[in-house]
């Protein structure tokens, strides 16, 4: 695989740097603000320059004399982005002119003896351009005004920057790598689990809860297969967002639970489950992604039972019933070298197409082991089950009348499928379709016991239904 140039934007705080990294990335993925301090870890995305794709960096503002928390974590972030590029942007603010902060940025760009191009941010049109000539004072040949938020001469800043840089030549080869999303509520050790995983500090970690704000994206290889790390903010109760920030960071976890693939649901071992777990685990079940628990911070329990501590959350969420649970410490990495081949495990289980003749199999078996109840003199028929779709898995049963599965059969049924097929960390999504009423075999009396009827007379298609099609399914009976 071709390793990709990397660009990245360094500068002193609230310049611009993130509004400028969404434009390149042509993505809203960093957090915006006029608060300073906002961009805590280093942020990566793919952006493409004329067909040459390359890797942009996002870093947190340097500033040795600022009191704001974490300012010595933000600057280790961004010395290893520096040290990592190929490029460095170095941006600074316009409207403000050339501050103490930004002639000790540039001078700690310079010894690099790398490329660094300095974007002057905040150019909204070009009658500024005569306020250019006192940032030339710092020392930095390359100089390029822009506006991230008007696009103004964006793609400009871009070839000055790669002009007579050599590309990887060549297709990268595209791996399918799966995506994990860690998420949990604030200060439960999501970034310390990270950093363990990843080797290295690549996320801010502070017990003062919040700290990580950002989605950050992270590539992983282990034993020839590649993931997709994803740190998130820890998501809190509504009323507990103090303010726009945290609002936009939980918006970017719920996004990161949507695009991932299995999500590594972390809670505190110590404090056990809380009303944001149960919210979370439901969210992470309605998006259809797989799921793994971790109790972190295991180490720190003392006379409590795994057992005790597993049976408290199964009775909470039924779903996380059949999914891995681990007994972790993101400290010390207790338990979490098995982590990546559970996330394998679960994916597999998600991608898992069981034929529709398998299926009417157990249905026939589960049937004949426990008949629907009687209901109003009527009895629930099930002709057959089929599986339209995977990821998450999803099946409909076609039954005579929906309305006569009730709540008892219904977990019979489901625990008889979870029992003979697994899907371990998988949820599962079963529908009903009810029989044309016109059909023949409805003059059949719903008195008579549960058959199945002959195989021949069903057709067992293999073809997915079409989203209009499930959207016209009635998935409330499961």
């Amino acid at each position: 695989m071709n390793k990709k140039i990397k660009l990245a934007l360094v500068g002193r705080p609230n310049v611009g740097k993130s509004a400028l990294f969404n434009r390149i990335a042509k993505k809203r993925i960093a957090i915006v603000d006029e608060e300073e301090g906002v961009t805590r870890d280093r942020l990566y995305s793919e952006a493409d320059f004329f067909g040459q794709p390359f890797e942009v960096i996002d870093t947190g503002g340097i500033d040795p004399r600022s009191g704001i928390p974490f300012q010595e974590e933000i600057r280790r972030q961004a010395e290893t982005a520096i040290e990592e590029a190929d490029v460095i942007v170095m941006v600074v603010d316009l409207t403000v002119g050339v501050t103490v902060n930004d002639e000790y940025v540039a001078r700690l760009l310079l010894k690099t003896g790398k490329r660094v191009v300095l974007a002057v941010n905040k150019v909204d049109d070009r009658s500024k351009m005569d306020a250019l000539y006192p940032f030339y004072a710092l020392g930095i040949s390359r100089v390029v005004p822009v506006s991230a938020t008007q696009n103004f001469q964006i793609a400009e800043l871009l070839e000055e920057c790669f002009e007579g840089l050599e590309f990887p030549s060549g297709e990268e080869e595209e791996i399918g790598a799966i995506r994990m999303a860690i998420v949990g509520r604030p200060n439960v050790g999501k970034s310390t689990i990270m950093n363990y995983l990843l080797q290295e500090e690549r996320c801010v970690v502070s017990p003062i809860a919040g700290t990580t704000r950002d989605s950050v994206d992270v590539p992983i290889t282990v034993d020839g297969a590649s993931f997709i790390l994803i740190d998130t903010a820890g998501i809190r109760r509504k009323k507990a967002e103090a303010d726009v920030i945290e609002k936009f960071a939980s918006v970017r976890t719920d996004r990161a639970i949507e695009r991932a693939d299995v999500c590594i649901l972390v809670v505190d071992a110590e404090r056990g489950m809380t009303i944001q777990e149960k919210r979370i685990a439901r969210e992470i079940e309605e998006q259809g992604k797989g799921c793994i628990l971790l109790f972190n911070k295991w180490d720190l329990v003392k006379g409590f039972r795994m057992e005790h501590c597993k049976k408290s959350f199964e009775i909470d969420i039924p779903f996380l019933t059949h999914c891995p649970m681990l007994f972790v410490s993101g400290k010390t990495g207790r338990n979490l070298e098995g982590l990546f081949k559970t996330v394998q495990e679960v994916d597999t289980q998600q991608k898992r197409r069981i034929t529709t003749g398998q299926l009417n199999k157990f249905v026939e078996r589960a049937v004949q082991k426990c008949h629907p109840p009687m209901i109003d003199g009527k009895r629930l028929r099930i002709f057959y089950l089929a599986q339209v779709d995977v990821h998450p898995p999803r099946f409909v049963l076609f039954v005579n009348k929906p309305e006569l599965m009730v709540d008892s059969y219904k977990k019979y049924l489901i625990n008889q499928f979870r029992e003979t097929y697994g899907f371990i960390g998988s949820p599962i999504q079963f529908f009903l379709k009810g029989r044309n009423t016109e059909k023949k075999s409805d003059s059949v009396p719903d008195t008579a016991p549960t058959e199945m009827p002959a195989f021949e007379e069903i057709l067992f298609e293999e073809e997915e239904l079409s989203e209009a099609e499930l959207a016209t399914l009635d998935p409330s009976y499961f």
